[in-house]
């Protein structure tokens, strides 16, 4: 999930970085989440980043997506006993708080993520109740979603994922379609980056510093704005119907305390990349910051939403 990349600060005023948002000084390190430390050392995602982007996301999300999600998990085998739903690297439990509430039925959630704290509080946060009134009830697992094997999804109904292709590399999306594949299980695998953004009013930089920014994103190996389109001719492969769907977040007055960290988060991604451009960046944040904070700065971050409808193996819950 890196949607934002930066330095770290401390302070009070309202133009500190959230803690988390971005690199916490090793290189390499990934906005939000560490996937490449030591075996045991759990990513650092930062909840109040993902708290402040929620709303963004829940809007973003493809809703037209649902209607043939929803169609596929009303017809699967023992449907009658409920959904049984795997959330991988759930953070903060967002996308069942978004998506629990669109689907009928008893519904039974797997939160699966290496942070522990974050596993307690999308647990204690996540829904009680589907659209129908009918039960959720939740567990949680830790673990590495680049590990999974179709034995994890055991009678599994659906993977879902918000904000996690891009930072996997392509034999972890192998490994992740696979399991779905054995299992027979769908997957919606939501707010992919797709390396493009509008900023309004334009700047003769922006184009610079996207290209920065996305080459950042595939630093050792992962997939960055490659990652929908790898993912669907990879799940493609392993006998999927795939579809995508744009989903983009669209950032206006509204939304500028999420807009200013973006922004900061996009920019030093693309120093760290491409250290020659610092002087010429530091002028262009200081100015898109300015623009935010009086409300004339619109921004569209684009995402891709996957929907891949596996074939059933008669083995879904």
């Amino acid at each position: 999930m890196s949607d934002a990349s930066g330095p770290e600060a401390h302070g009070a005023d309202s133009d500190v970085v959230i803690l988390g948002a971005g690199p916490t000084g090793r290189p390499g390190e990934r906005a939000t989440v560490r996937l490449r430390d030591a075996p045991d050392d759990p990513p650092r995602y930062a909840p109040e980043w993902l708290e402040l982007r929620e709303g963004a996301d829940a809007a973003a999300r493809a809703h037209d997506l649902l209607d043939p999600l929803r169609i596929r998990l009303a017809n699967l085998p023992g449907r009658s006993g409920g959904l049984v739903i795997h959330d991988l690297g759930c953070g903060t439990g967002s996308m069942g708080r978004w998506l629990a509430p669109h689907l009928d039925g008893a519904q039974h959630w797997v939160l699966h993520d290496r942070d522990p704290y974050l596993l307690h509080f999308a647990a204690v946060a996540s829904p009680r109740s589907s659209a129908d009134g009918s039960r959720v009830t939740v567990e949680t697992r830790r673990g590495d979603v680049g590990r999974l094997t179709p034995d994890a999804l055991h009678g599994a109904s659906l993977v879902t994922a918000s904000a996690l292709l891009d930072v996997l590399t392509r034999d972890e999306i192998t490994t992740l379609a696979a399991a779905c594949a054995g299992a027979g299980c769908t997957a919606l695998l939501t707010l992919s980056v797709a390396g493009r953004v509008e900023l309004t009013p334009s700047d003769p930089l922006d184009e610079e510093i996207t290209e920065a920014f996305n080459a950042h994103q595939k630093r050792t190996g992962l997939l960055g704005p490659d990652a929908a389109t790898v993912a669907a001719e990879v799940f493609s492969e392993h006998g999927a119907t795939v579809q995508l769907h744009p989903s983009p977040w669209r950032l206006g007055p509204d939304e500028a305390a999420l807009t200013a960290q973006w922004l900061r988060g996009w920019v030093g991604a693309a120093v760290e990349q491409r250290p020659e451009l610092r002087e010429r960046a530091d002028r262009y944040l200081r100015e898109r910051l300015d623009a935010c904070a009086a409300g004339e700065l619109r921004v569209v971050v684009h995402h891709t939403d996957l929907l891949a409808l596996a074939r059933p193996t008669g083995g879904a819950s």
